[in-house]
Parts: C-alpha cells; structure tokens; sequence
C-alpha cells in the first residue's frame, strides 16, 4: 500500500471498524437495558412475525381462562340452587308420604298448604338460577340456554370452546318443568287425598330423575371448563416459553457482547489514533 497525504486508508479502515464495534456495543446496551433480543423489526422481522404470533396467542388463552372461570362461578351458583330444589323435593316427598298413609289423623290441609308452599320456594329457586319456564328468553330462564365458553387455543372455533347444554325443556326445574306444578296431597274425601298424595309421591320420584339429569349436565360442564382451563393454563406456559426464546435477550451473552464491545471500541479509538498520526510520519522524509 502506498503512502499518501491525500488519502489516509488506515484511518478509513479504523473509522469503519470503530462504527462497527460502537453499532455492536450499541445494540448490546439496548438489549440489556430492554431485556428484548428484537427491538425493531430489523432486528430479526421473521422472528418478530412468530413472537407476535404466540403473544397474540397467549392473549386470548389469558382472557379464555377468566372466561373459563366465569363460566364455573355460574355453575357452581346453578349448582348450589339444584342442591336446594333437591332438598325441597325430600321434603315434599315426606308430606306426600305421610298423606298417603291411611294411618294419618292430623290435617291433610295443613299439611298440602306446607307443600304448596314449597312448590312455590322450588318456582323462586329456580328463578333465581335462571332455569324457570320461559324458553330462555326472560331473566327467571337466562340459563335455560346452551352456555358457550369461549377459552380459545383450538385448531377451530369449535374446539376453541366448552358448550353446556343447559337449553330446552329438560333443563327446567321449577315445579312445572319438573311436573309437580298440579300436584296436591290433599283431597274432598280422604280416599280422594290418599290418592293424589299417591300420585304426588310418583310425580317427586321423577321429579328427582329429572333433577339428577340437570345436576348431571352442569357437573360435566364444571368439569369440562375445569380441564379446559388446565390445558390453557399449560398452552400459556408453553407460548411463552416458546416466545421467551424467540423475543428476549439472552442476558449472559449480552453481558459478555458488551464487554467485548466496549473493549473493541477502546482498542478501536486507539488504532484511530494511531493511524490518524501517520501522515506526521511522512514529513520526516521532506526533512
């Protein structure tokens, strides 16, 4: 290589290398100090393209499981109102016991008005529990819909969410839709009264069948929404591992890049120094 005042190439290629080594010790300290590996699309755009994927992913898992334990606290409230219209009809079930024994001497009367009472207590329950008659359309019967639980992280939309098939007329518990509605255990005659406590006592038997059946359903759909928030738990874990590795800095690397880099950009200012000085050198050959 030829000497030159004009052009300085060791300077040229000291300067070069020093940006090198500063953009390194750069891009070192801002992935220290983000803790992200990608801060901007040129960074790494097709990994950023994943990363965002599994984030967005990870959001609607997140927002899937809150869903999930929504679906679980109307449940367990529908639940706690079955547990109660199951002990109202035990009770029902003895006073149509004791009416339809011939061996009763008390009052049938008194004992049909406890027994319309309750009726009416089985009405208000389930009212409350949104499982009354009314298709599904009015707030006594808001449960009384197929309930779809949005949770999310399925290859479809319908795997991607838990459906409770609390809808039509089988899922009805108040005194009609359980077929207690006309029942009396009271009669004109006494014969009149042991027969109608008799067809009570048949009447509450299916009434509890039915009961059970509706138990049965909301329990699954407990169930259900209780594996599926697992898995969801376990997809969340696992995409944010998985976009961890993808979008964050590996600290221990960047830690040892920025000791090299600070290290190479001293040694670079130095070479430039050096070989800034090396058109003075020159002149000693005019001397």
């Amino acid at each position: 290589m030829s000497l030159s005042f004009q052009t300085n190439v060791t300077s040229l290629e000291a300067q070069n290398n020093l940006q090198i080594n500063t953009n390194s010790l750069d891009n070192a300290i801002t992935q220290l100090t983000s803790g992200y590996r990608i801060n901007s699309s040129g960074d790494d755009a097709a990994g950023l393209a994943v990363a965002n994927g599994l984030r967005s992913n990870i959001t609607e898992l997140q927002q899937g499981v809150r869903n999930a334990n929504d679906g679980q606290a109307i449940l367990q409230t529908i639940d706690g109102g079955l547990n109660n219209i199951s002990n109202i009809l035990d009770q029902l079930q003895q006073l149509a016991t004791q009416s339809a024994s011939g061996t009763f001497s008390g009052s049938r009367a008194t004992l049909d008005q406890e027994f319309q009472t309750l009726l009416g207590e089985i009405n208000r329950q389930a009212a409350n529990i949104g499982l009354a008659s009314g298709g599904g359309s009015t707030a006594a019967s808001t449960n009384n819909n197929a309930l779809d639980v949005y949770i999310g992280g399925g290859s479809s939309q319908t795997n991607s969410q838990v459906s409770i098939a609390l809808n039509g007329s089988a899922n009805i518990v108040d005194s009609s839709g359980l077929g207690l509605s006309s029942d009396t255990i009271n009669g004109a005659s006494t014969a009149t009264a042991i027969s109608n406590a008799q067809k009570a006592i048949t009447d509450i038997g299916n009434a509890v069948s039915a009961l059970g059946l509706v138990q049965g359903v909301v329990g699954d759909g407990e169930n259900d929404l209780t594996y599926a928030i697992g898995l969801a738990n376990s997809q969340i874990t696992n995409e944010s591992a998985a976009e961890s590795n993808i979008r964050d800095a590996n600290v221990a690397q960047e830690a040892a890049a920025l000791t090299q880099g600070q290290v190479l950009q001293q040694s670079s200012v130095a070479a430039l120094a050096q070989a800034n000085a090396e058109p003075e050198a020159l002149l000693k050959l005019l001397s």
